[in-house]
């Protein structure tokens, strides 16, 4: 087997194990409720009620720019004539419509007209006291669906699409089974509205079928499903009683997802999921923390060249959201910084200085005014430091500004974590120089000057010689993330040290695997840890900015 084909075959494997070990941690439900039967429908106050959807003919436009923006990406260009289908779910055609009822034990037949046919279904179900024996409050419930051939669900009038979504209600596949999260706090008499979309497909090879619904459970979950083996992972070292201000010392790191090759540069989105980089494996990930599981949210995502069994990290690293919620990802092996458009197209927005490629942009940050900063050592070049590819003779410290790339700062040898102090006022960045024989671990903070740029760089603190828990020289000073206090968090060999606004070592948290990046989320007090081949989890007490 060539050594393509088994790079495509880890990559799949890696991902089909985590995959299954999420499908796993789930458990077996506690209580299911069978939405095809009349007790079941009984139970939860439900009546089914069927639409036939309409493909109809409709006005739009070309593809033109918009009034900020001269891509040819938006709907302003000339009158065109196309095709929509209607009712469009949650609006008022779609409530006014002429809704037929559906008993329970009539879902498997035929409905539409057969091939290119579209028709709704839709169900109201009430969350009860009990379900047999099990008390319903407090559970997690899911809604889980096979349609014949392809279904949408919409909860509560919404459907949860994002990009690179598998299932929660956006299609997932031939006949394919549909898994929905509706709550993970059920309330007895809580009312939740259903409204599903099922289509004939494969829409190049229409069937000669019609549309029905093969299966329509309610699954209850007692709690959270999370491995006993997953919980109270780790410890906290406290080396100073602030760090009570911090942590709780008795706070533990809670895996959330595994089977990855080295996970890296994590970001919280807006609309609730967490994405992640494995560079390794050039790809983005996406955990979704209402589902528990973790897709592939982008691949390819650092390089496509001929060349790419040569790089051992040739995917993304770094990734933030800037304010408009556009993901800015840091490519290693095409040596540049990418926006992707809300639109789609990947907008280039930096891959070098001057005359010169940038080295292997890591790590970045966004200031409350749009600027980018960035760190760009040369770890993604297959030989890093001696790559013949490698064009700057320093690894910089990088802002881009109105589509310009500044040189910052030339002071750090193996630039790598960056971030702000929550005031703006100090830039703190990492330091990690292979080429130096005691391998410098060193965390440096720069001032910033009304203008944006640096002045003032010094050694915050020295990781190298003060860490009473350090880990093997050979390991990174990598991520590094703030609080809303001013409490650093830097990712050391051995775990992640936190450090008081002053400068003063407070104490670790050590866990399973070293983390090599870092993010808040869920309510920003939860801090999410990438660590090589797992996804990990801590509560903090003062949480850090999410990204709006």
């Amino acid at each position: 087997m060539n050594r393509c084909c088994i790079v495509v075959l880890l990559l799949l494997s890696g991902w089909a194990q985590a995959q299954e070990i999420r499908e796993l941690a789930w458990g077996n439900p506690v209580a299911v409720v069978d939405l095809r039967t009349t007790d079941g429908c009984r139970l939860m106050k439900a009546q089914w009620k069927s639409l036939d959807a309409r493909i109809v003919p409709a006005k739009f436009r070309a593809p033109g720019p918009s009034e900020t923006d001269n891509a040819p990406l938006y709907p302003t260009g000339k009158s065109v004539n196309t095709f929509t289908l209607e009712p469009h779910g949650n609006t008022p055609a779609f409530e006014q419509a002429d809704w037929q009822p559906v008993a329970a034990t009539d879902l498997e037949t035929r409905r539409g007209n057969g091939l290119l046919s579209h028709v709704w279904y839709r169900v109201k179900v009430t969350l009860p006291e009990t379900v047999g024996t099990f008390a319903v409050a407090g559970s997690r419930v899911m809604f889980e669906l096979v349609a014949d051939d392809y279904s949408e669900v919409w909860i509560n009038g919404r459907l949860r699409k994002s990009y690179g979504a598998r299932a929660n209600g956006v299609i997932n596949g031939y006949n394919a089974r549909q898994r929905v999260w509706l709550t993970d706090h059920a309330r007895p008499g809580e009312t939740i509205d259903l409204a599903v979309l099922v289509t004939n497909g494969p829409l190049a090879d229409l069937p000669n079928n019609y549309v029905w619904i093969r299966s329509a459970t309610l699954d209850f979950y007692s709690g959270k499903p999370t491995p006993d083996t997953w919980k109270n992972l780790g410890q906290v070292v406290m080396v100073q009683d602030e760090l009570k201000n911090v942590l709780d010392p008795a706070a533990r790191i809670e895996k959330v997802a595994d089977g990855f090759q080295f996970t890296e540069g994590p970001v919280w989105h807006p609309d609730g999921y967490l994405l992640f980089s494995d560079p390794n494996a050039n790809v983005i990930y996406k955990y979704d923390p209402t589902m528990g599981n973790v897709t592939i949210y982008m691949t390819k995502t650092g390089y496509t060249g001929y060349n790419i069994g040569e790089y051992h990290q040739p995917g993304s690293n770094g990734l933030a959201i800037d304010a408009q919620g556009r993901l800015v990802v840091c490519q290693h092996g095409n040596r540049r910084l990418v926006r992707d458009e809300i639109k789609g197209p990947m907008t280039v927005l930096s891959d070098g200085y001057k005359t010169q490629k940038l080295n292997s942009p890591n790590d970045l940050v966004i200031k409350s005014n749009g600027d980018i900063y960035f760190t760009d050592p040369p770890y993604g070049l297959p030989k890093a430091y001696d790559d013949p590819r490698k064009e700057t003779p320093y690894s910089g410290v990088y802002r881009i500004r109105n589509g310009k790339t500044d040189l910052l700062t030339t002071d750090l040898g193996g630039p790598n974590g960056i971030a702000f102090s929550p005031d703006e006022t100090y830039l703190y960045v990492s330091n990690w120089d292979i080429r130096d024989i005691q391998r410098t671990k060193t965390l440096w903070r720069y001032d910033v000057k009304p203008d944006g740029t640096l002045t003032n760089g010094k050694v915050f603190f020295d990781l190298s010689r003060a860490d009473p828990n350090g880990g093997p020289a050979d390991e990174a000073l990598d991520g590094v993330k703030v609080d809303t206090k001013g409490y650093v968090f830097v990712s050391v060999p051995g775990g992640v040290c936190i450090l008081s606004p002053a400068g003063t070592y407070l104490g670790k948290i050590i866990g399973p695997e070293r983390p090599a990046n870092m993010a808040w989320g869920d309510d920003g007090k939860t801090l999410y840890l990438t660590a090589h081949t797992g996804l990990y989890k801590i509560t903090t007490l003062n949480g850090g900015k999410l990204a709006h």
